[in-house]
């Protein structure tokens, strides 16, 4: 099994007004096709874990690997090309750009990669859409959609580059319960079909149960 994503040894301290450590040591690896939860009380440190593990944030002391390749602290076109290319997100917020149509807003990361045509990229757009039973949705503005529609043309946008990894950071937590169980179907779904690798932060117990893992975090510590 390939290592998509490893932790070594990652401290993290804020300075402001005084030095108090956020992370201890923390490390681990999560495999290709994976389902994982990072889950623990509110402030004990799993958004800035994600924000370390994304390349948003480079100001700490550990290794931080993606696809076996060691991720610099101080090169930020890099981790710029590494998180469009590698990495999708989807966050509690959807964020989609309300001046654009569901499809423009899929086809946003593909245009930044460069990668392909903006007619490939049109194309891969409707695919990811098909994939997630949204298609209908492709020409509707984003601002006259439900919430838990927002939600899944966000993780179709985060599929557009086919990433290494997907990370979502409460991305139910905006969520009644029937789309709660819906986000999560889908995100089982792209793991079981496409092999999809996932890290998604919750606070929801019944989400967290049925990941293929949950790695816990309390005071900025992994509970083993």
């Amino acid at each position: 099994m390939s290592t998509i994503l490893e932790a070594k040894n990652i401290n993290k301290f804020f300075h402001d007004p005084i030095r108090i450590q956020v992370l201890e040591n923390l490390s681990f690896s999560i495999n290709k096709g994976e389902f994982v939860s990072l889950t623990g009380k509110s402030g004990c440190g799993k958004s800035t874990l994600l924000y370390v593990l994304s390349t948003m944030d480079t100001d700490y002391d550990g290794s931080l690997l993606i696809d076996g390749e060691e991720m610099p602290k101080s090169n930020e076109p890099f981790l710029a090309k590494i998180r469009n290319e590698k990495i999708g997100f989807v966050f509690q917020f959807h964020y989609l750009l309300n001046e654009f149509n569901v499809l423009e807003n899929v086809m946003l990361p593909g245009l930044k990669l460069g990668k392909y045509s903006s007619a490939e990229v049109k194309h891969r757009a409707m695919e990811k859409l098909k994939i997630l039973g949204i298609e209908h949705l492709a020409y509707k503005q984003a601002n006259r959609i439900s919430g838990g529609e927002k939600q899944r043309v966000a993780i179709a946008r985060a599929l557009i580059n086919d990433p290494h990894i997907i990370m979502g950071d409460e991305p139910t937590g905006n969520l009644d319960k029937k789309n709660s169980d819906l986000v999560f179907d889908m995100f089982k779904q792209l793991c079981e079909t496409l092999n999809q690798t996932l890290l998604i932060v919750t606070h929801d117990p019944s989400f967290a149960a049925r990941t293929h893992r949950i790695i816990q975090m309390e005071d900025g510590k992994i509970i083993p």
